[in-house]
């Protein structure tokens, strides 16, 4: 069996102490962002008029954009690690969702 490919980049050292880290408040700050932009997705959908859902839409942009902004630095910092998936994986769930998609009426 193969074992899967982590990837990530060197990770920046952090002191480790009862003390939050930079790497303690980003990844709340993610955290926090990954929340708020869930949230904002529920308010688009039960808006009321165009007005509101405009607004809402532009604010969850923002904290989408915030949110993958934080997710990149600490990828970049070596605070976020990915594994690669087997080719194979990737092949099977093209199948799958190439399946759905033809069973779609406007396909």
């Amino acid at each position: 069996m193969n074992q899967q490919q982590k990837i990530q980049n060197p990770e920046t050292p952090v002191q480790k102490n009862t003390q939050m880290s930079d790497r303690d408040f980003i990844n709340d700050q993610l955290a926090t962002e990954k929340y708020i932009t869930s949230s904002y997705s529920i308010a688009m959908n039960e808006a009321s008029h165009q007005q509101l859902y405009q607004d809402i839409f532009t604010a969850c942009q923002e904290a989408q954009d915030c949110q993958r902004q934080l997710y990149e630095l600490m990828f970049k910092k070596g605070w976020y690690s990915l594994e690669a998936a087997p080719e194979q994986k990737l092949q099977e769930a093209y199948q799958q969702f190439s399946g759905y998609m033809n069973q779609l009426p406007y396909h």
